[in-house]
């Protein structure tokens, strides 16, 4: 595993020898990468590797997976790939022929047979049609699963992009639709137009026929904010009000309500609110303590008012949800007049719908929530604006699959459909423990797997422990055919820095507390061992994105509890993440580099800057993108070419597409996750079920 080692051509700041490597498509970049991803593919490809990546593809292709769906005017719409559709399909049925064993499927847009016409490496980002009459949609497409997309306008009646419509280059952003010849275009597309993170700067008025690049701005923010957008109110009403959003930071928000012209008002509301309002009532939710007219709002407390009295001036609200310890809000949305908050109780799903009226505030819960498992919920209608007050519900555990449900206002749960069994469960437990980290505080995890304790179990740990995103124990088909149905355990770690207890939950491990974030994870794997589940050498850790410092940190500051190490589209770098791609907006969670304060912090976490040799690291998996415009995929090259070139036991594995995920499609999906389950496997001396006359997994 001899790097490449050319002449570094860009300038290296902090002496780092490797800077070359964030040369996406730079010449020498592109052949490390191909020479090491091929010494990946040549030492992890094997049989086993081989039947996995197939037998994961027919899982992921299975015509009986449930298509989710969501309506647009009278029709259910679907976006569908499969073995005969890897790019995939745009669809439409109704809802009695969804709910039959075999719906009818009105197929809109062949992606793979667009791609094909065009030469283009196209992947689906989604539609926007045209508020009531859904006559038009103006499609995001995407190059390799990028997050900039090309916008084109599609007519859903001749199933063919409009000539001469609307179409705009690749640039990251969207649009809205004002009426049919106008659309507000929230786009980094052209000079200046792009904050430092990467993100649109402002909000213009598209008019069709017009150059979306001169289309006259109504709306900027700073170039030092995050990002800003703009888009109608309500539809339905059409009086051309329109709403502005900018975000200072991730999880700061300044709303301005105006018209085609610009703003005209900004909501006085506080920056770090989450706000929504809908058909005349307003909901708010403080991120930080509130205090209005005399009351305090605690963080995560969820309040309704009249809008139009808010407006005026009136702040007395009614107290909807209250947080509690380890009861914590998830999201709230309304549907079909009334208001969905969406909450974990210690763990468990609950949907509260708060209906509002001039007589006050009525609530009831959606039925059919299981009390162990998984449930998300949502509203079937995909505009805000139609929504009729049905809602679906999906449920799922570690050893049942997903089950989808229509929930009618007042009525049972309805199930349209039933995901397949994809591996076998029989003898999996699923319990739930909890470890104790360095501070004392409890670190909650779920574990499914045989009963018995062998002290020897192959256990595969995940866990995420950022931006305030709970990580639950779902149904995973590649875990449960690779790990899980040959004899092994999975485990799901619920770390600070999460969402899975608040707000304050998410505070204790943001900024310089994503250190805590780390030592709770490597608690759980200490108490796996503790408990007589497993030992260190049979710990296999995964995670992705945020997941990436998670990982890098347990190498390099916990390596004597893993045997191996799987880390894929990550953050690693934390002295040039601002500087990378949408780094910048993630400064509010991270801290800034840049500040002799911050960095303290930072860089005892940045495992690039961290890793020295000499150490007894685990092997480690290093996977990325380079379709990823999110998460710079120099991250993963410049700390595996480190960790190689100071003798670690250090993989790196990079497709050309894919975008901020595994794959562009669920061919590619499965061999990222098959080399990954390999690689762990193996890593940790686990080579169960080697196909017949293979003696390479010995």
């Amino acid at each position: 595993m001899n790097a490449i080692d050319p002449r570094p051509t860009l300038d290296a700041p902090d002496d780092d020898p490797y800077l070359w490597l964030e040369d996406v498509d730079g010449t020498a970049a592109l052949a490390w990468v191909e020479q090491h991803s091929a010494a990946t593919l040549a030492r992890f490809g094997d049989a086993r590797y081989a039947a996995d990546r197939a037998m994961l593809r027919a899982i992921f292709d299975r015509p009986d997976n449930i298509p989710y769906v969501g309506r647009r005017g009278a029709r259910l719409f679907n976006f569908w790939k499969d073995a005969a559709n890897p790019r995939g399909v745009w669809r439409a049925t109704s809802l009695d022929s969804f709910r039959s064993a075999a719906p009818v499927w009105d197929v809109l847009l062949d992606l793979d047979a667009l791609a094909a016409r065009e030469g283009e490496d196209w992947i689906w980002g989604g539609a926007s049609t045209r508020p009531v009459s859904h006559d038009r949609a103006m499609l995001r497409l995407s190059r390799g699963g990028s997050d900039a997309v090309v916008l084109r306008e599609f007519d859903l009646a001749t199933r063919d992009f409009v000539p001469g419509g609307f179409d705009a280059p690749e640039a990251k952003g969207g649009i809205d639709w004002l009426d049919r010849d106008t659309l507000v275009l929230s786009s980094a597309l052209g000079p200046d137009m792009a904050t430092s993170a990467g993100y649109p700067r402002t909000v213009r008025l598209w008019r069709r026929g017009a150059d979306p690049v001169s289309a006259p701005v109504i709306f900027a923010t700073r170039p030092e904010f995050m990002t800003t957008g703009g888009h109608v109110e309500d539809h339905l009403a059409g009086d051309g009000r329109l709403v502005f959003v900018e975000k200072p930071g991730f999880f700061d928000s300044i709303i301005w309500l105006g018209d085609a012209g610009g703003p005209q008002r900004r909501l006085e509301v506080p920056t770090d609110a989450w706000v929504t309002w809908h058909r005349g009532w307003l909901a708010v939710r403080p991120r930080t303590a509130w205090t209005v007219a005399g009351e305090t709002y605690a963080p995560d407390t969820v309040v309704g008012i009249s809008f139009a009295a808010f407006l005026a001036g009136d702040r007395g609200f009614a107290r909807l949800f209250e947080p509690a310890e380890r009861r914590a809000l998830q999201v709230f949305f309304w549907c079909g007049g009334a208001l969905v908050i969406s909450i974990l109780d210690d763990l468990r799903p609950v949907f509260e719908v708060w209906t509002p009226s001039a007589d006050g505030w009525t609530q009831t819960r959606v039925p059919g929530v299981p009390e162990i498992g998984v449930a998300q919920v949502w509203s079937l209608d995909v505009q805000e604006e139609e929504s009729t007050g049905e809602l679906l519900l999906n449920t799922q555990d570690p050893v049942t699959p997903s089950s989808l449900l229509l929930v009618r206002p007042g009525g049972a749960p309805e199930v349209l459909k039933r995901a397949p069994t994809t591996f076998d469960a029989a003898g999996l437990t699923v319990t739930r423990h909890e470890a104790v980290s360095t501070d004392g505080t409890r670190i909650p995890y779920t574990q499914v797997g045989p009963a018995a304790l062998t002290g020897d179990a192959p256990v595969h740990l995940s866990g995420y422990g950022g931006f305030g995103i709970a990580m639950l124990a779902a149904y995973n088909a590649g875990l449960g055919k690779l790990w899980l149905e040959r004899g092994g355990t999975g485990v799901v770690a619920n770390l600070r820095g999460g969402g899975e207890f608040g707000t304050p939950w998410h505070e204790a491990g943001r900024r310089a507390g994503k250190r805590l974030s780390r030592d709770d994870f490597a608690a759980v794997a200490a108490d796996l061992v503790r408990r007589g589940v497993t030992r260190p050498e049979r710990i296999a850790a995964e995670g992705g994105s945020n997941g990436g410092i998670l990982i890098t940190n347990m190498l390099t500051r916990y390596p004597e509890r893993f045997g191996a190490l799987f880390c894929t589209i990550p953050l690693i770098d934390m002295r040039r993440y601002s500087k990378l791609l949408a780094g910048a907006s993630w400064i509010a969670e991270y801290g800034d580099p840049d500040d002799p304060d911050d960095w303290r912090f930072l860089g005892a976490m940045s495992a690039y800057h961290v890793a020295a040799p000499g150490k007894r690291y685990p092997a480690i998996l290093l996977a990325t993108s380079r379709r990823d415009d999110r998460v710079h995929p120099g991250h993963a090259r410049k700390m595996a070419a480190k960790l190689q070139a100071m003798g670690y036991d250090a993989w790196f594995y990079e497709p050309a597409a894919g975008g901020h995920g595994y794959g562009k499609d669920n061919s590619e999906r499965a061999a990222f996750t098959a080399l990954g389950y390999n690689f762990l496997s193996r890593a940790i001396g686990w080579t169960p079920d080697a196909p017949p006359g293979d003696t390479s997994l010995a």
